[in-house]
């Protein structure tokens, strides 16, 4: 028996069990298009139209497109400049980020009203273990059809949902009968639904595997399953028995409602490439501002500086650090970044595309309490307290560095 403790009022509950001798019922839900969707929702006299959300028009990436610009051959991470030439019809808009998390909290919210066992993947998709919650809501399909129309309903979106006995199957389930579908694989026959798929919708089967695969006669899910096991493990060395289970449609991991940040950045696609690097150290400080307001937004100090440079020829390099104490402070990553830049040919060597990271991060709480009072962190942290009250008021460009003016 699970105990199961109901506010009817808010339908909450709390469960207790033990997932690993229980079979799960998980439901993956994935928004349709989500970001496109967002601003024609927004903006009906986009509806029916090839709508292409994404970065700048001359060297940007496609972060989402509407199912009237994918029947161009428009795709997400896409460049820009390739869309435009598939469709040039197309209507391009900026990403609306924090209109999107608004979306998104929304959604989630949803979500939780059947169940708190709830893991985001992102913004537009998450997976949900409804096991316990059956005995309130029904079977799991009735249970992601329900939250399927309260998205119609209360967003005006659309979703596409799976339901598996796993978060394998049940991910690679909600993405067959896009959109607005719901695919349902009954406990039991995992097996025989994974087999007739193509072996690239199995998770972990990227480019350079998938052409080993097919060198070895693997084209679906299925003929994977007749590869003798101590091949694969030849091949692809332990990887190789994980996608054989996968396979099989065997995944035991829980839903994950601890799920946390692993890192906070940014990045920049320069419309042309650039060469001096006192322009570098600007656009690396205008991103670790960023990179430092969000940290603080979500209470969060990081250890690790990552910064990302990919040069005119699409070579790509990273140089990372580890920092004694944590921080979140822009000046400190801002310095940080700019010294790991020097250790790189960004301006000897044009550069196309500038990021920065902060990973290896910590509840801004967690912080050792000397830190707090020593002088120089204390009158920083105050500084930077009082920068996000000026821009919370006004708008981020209220109050910046002088060398951004």
């Amino acid at each position: 028996m699970i105990p199961i403790t109901v506010d009817k009022d808010q339908c909450f509950y709390f469960i207790n069990r033990k997932k690993t001798h229980l079979a799960m019922d998980i439901i993956h839900l994935d928004m349709d298009a989500f970001f496109a969707s967002v601003e024609m929702r927004d903006n009906p006299d986009l509806l029916g139209k090839p709508v292409i959300v994404g970065g700048s028009l001359e060297r940007g990436v496609v972060s989402a497109a509407s199912y009237e610009a994918r029947r161009f051959g428009v795709h997400s991470a896409m460049p820009i400049a390739v869309a435009r030439r598939r469709c040039p019809q197309g209507i391009f808009l900026p990403v609306r980020m924090k209109r999107y998390q608004e979306v998104s909290a929304h959604i989630q919210n949803i979500f939780h009203r059947f169940t708190p066992l709830v893991e985001p993947l992102s913004l537009d998709e998450a997976f949900l273990d409804v096991t316990a919650s059956t005995a309130l809501f029904g079977v799991p399909a009735e249970i992601a059809a329900h939250i399927k129309q309260l998205i119609k309903e209360e967003t005006g979106l659309t979703a596409s949902a799976g339901v598996a006995s796993s978060k394998l199957v049940a991910k690679i389930a909600s993405d067959l009968e896009k959109p607005d579908g719901l695919t349902v694989v009954q406990h039991g026959t995992e097996q025989q639904f994974l087999a007739g798929l193509a072996i690239d919708r199995l998770w972990g089967v990227g480019k350079n595997t998938r052409e080993i695969l097919r060198m070895l006669g693997v084209k679906t899910i299925g003929d994977l399953t007749k590869l003798p096991e101590d091949l694969l493990e030849k091949k692809f060395g332990k990887n190789g028995a994980r996608m054989q289970q996968a396979a099989l449609g065997i995944d035991p991991r829980p839903v994950n409602t601890n799920r946390s940040i692993q890192s906070i950045g940014h990045e920049e696609t320069f419309t042309d490439d650039l060469t001096d690097r006192a322009a570098l150290h600007r656009e690396l400080l205008a991103m670790a501002v960023k990179v430092g307001r969000r940290l603080r937004d979500h209470g969060l100090r990081g250890r690790t500086v990552t910064i990302k440079v990919k040069y005119y020829d699409f070579k790509q390099i990273t140089r990372s650090i580890t920092l004694p104490e944590t921080t979140d402070d822009q000046h400190t990553i801002y310095q940080t970044g700019s010294n790991l830049l020097s250790k790189t040919d960004a301006g000897f060597k044009p550069v196309r595309l500038l990021g920065i990271t902060v990973a290896n991060l910590s509840s801004r709480d967690a912080v050792q309490q000397q830190l707090l009072f020593a002088a120089d962190n204390r009158q920083r942290n105050q500084l930077n307290q009082a920068i996000d009250n000026i821009t919370d008021k006004f708008d981020q460009d209220a109050i910046r560095p002088g060398t951004l003016l």
